[in-house]
């Protein structure tokens, strides 16, 4: 797992390969990711948008941006937090993501963007 702490608002993220529905032989490699966003600041914030930058094994960098996270715009209180499971569908067996939330302090209407740490999707079997 890895963390980082932007303003106060702290992003985990797990990773997990899904061997059962990768299909190696025709270069879909599929994995999934937890995030925890946890609101350790004084402020409620409501996440409006993400962006990520996915990069592949060979270097091939895709941006992909949007509102909130898997259809939500979650509110998260000051010592709350959310969570969520979403995935990824890369072309080789090794890559890497990282990216930005940007959130709104409910209080003034303020904009921030918390930073999402750089974390690898790796096959397992890629560690042999």
């Amino acid at each position: 797992m890895v963390s980082l702490i932007t303003k106060g608002v702290k992003v985990s993220v797990e990773t997990f390969y899904q061997a059962d529905v990768s299909q190696p032989a025709n270069n879909e490699f599929r994995f999934i990711y937890r995030i925890t966003i946890e609101n350790n600041s004084s402020q409620t914030i409501k996440l409006l948008r993400r962006k990520w930058v996915i990069v592949d094994g060979y270097g091939k960098e895709n941006i992909v941006q949007g509102d909130g996270v898997i259809g939500k715009q979650p509110i998260i209180e000051p010592n709350g937090y959310h969570q969520y499971v979403s995935g990824c569908l890369l072309k080789t067996e090794i890559g890497k993501m990282s990216g930005t939330y940007a959130v709104e302090k409910l209080i003034d209407n303020s904009a921030i963007d918390i930073v999402i740490p750089e974390f690898k999707l790796v096959a397992p079997f890629k560690l042999n």
